[in-house]
């Protein structure tokens, strides 16, 4: 790890923590207009038993108060029985409401009111295995902006997870979980750019002008890295518009017009953002 992420991450560094806090505000939503009145009636209590599985659940024991922002969306489709059980049918969608955003298309549980969700790490259920996956993937790209390959322990979890679901009962949709785990562990260009990303950003706070611009170089090195190992990677592109205002602006601050050229042609997607950030420094 860098020296200039110690006090960071030694801010987020609880051993023997009572109550683990990975993540911090937990928003829920339901988009139910496809289930019948009595299905809407069955979900109801979900949402909260969604956020207190995730609030108690301690995804990592050495990690507390890290507070990470989780919005989760559900969007019912309707039901069908298997194994002569009611199965939902949805899609879902979870962020950290910034730059990690995942959407899911083929989601499938079973789920009875007033049973507790319960992530065991070894026996699958089709509701807590998909909640755990997706909060441990999130925790992993959060420990990624902390130290190289940060997150590598969550990543595996999340692996670990989708194999259980791929040979279940419900086995629909784990077969991509698992191929989105191995995009995101391979993609090591966003990896890399996203940890000078966050690193650059603190220094600049800090003052530290010409160690942020050597993490921001760093950035775009891992940025460019991406492009030549697989084009226009979509979760890359979603880092780069995210984080674009704040790019921008600190290069313009910097007086770092080139830097501001680079990003220019790594992101055309932002290219007026860029363009009038350079242009207001050769004013």
């Amino acid at each position: 790890m860098k020296h200039s992420s110690i006090n960071r991450f030694l801010s987020f560094l609880t051993f023997l923590s009572i109550a683990f806090g990975q993540f911090g505000d937990i928003h829920v939503s339901f988009d139910d207009r496809l289930l019948r009145g009595d299905e809407k009636q069955e979900v109801f209590q979900l949402k909260d038993d969604i956020r207190r599985f995730i609030s108690s659940t301690p995804w990592n024991e050495e990690f507390s108060d890290l507070g990470i922002p989780l919005h989760v969306q559900f969007i019912f489709e309707g039901s069908s029985f298997k194994s002569g059980q009611k199965t939902y049918i949805c899609q879902a969608l979870f962020s950290n409401g910034s730059d990690q955003r995942y959407f899911d298309k083929g989601v499938q549980f079973f789920y009875s009111p007033g049973n507790a969700l319960y992530f065991d790490p070894v026996l699958f259920d089709p509701l807590s295995s998909f909640l755990a996956f997706y909060s441990h993937l999130i925790l992993a790209g959060e420990m990624d902006t902390y130290d190289l390959h940060g997150g590598a322990k969550h990543f595996e979890i999340s692996r670990e997870i989708a194999f259980r679901g791929q040979t279940s009962n419900l086995k629909k949709g784990w077969s991509s979980r698992s191929n989105l785990v191995d995009d995101l562990t391979s993609n090591n260009g966003l990896r890399k750019a996203r940890l000078a990303f966050y690193f650059g950003v603190e220094l600049f706070q800090e003052g530290l002008m010409d160690e942020a611009i050597t993490e921001f170089q760093n950035m775009i090195d891992g940025l460019d890295q991406v492009y030549k190992e697989f084009g226009r990677d979509n979760y890359t592109m979603f880092f780069m518009k995210v984080q674009a205002e704040t790019i921008a602006d600190i290069f313009t601050k910097l007086g770092r017009k080139e830097l501001l050229l680079d990003m220019k042609e790594l992101d055309p997607d932002q290219h007026d953002i860029y363009q009038t950030a350079s242009d207001s420094i050769s004013r």
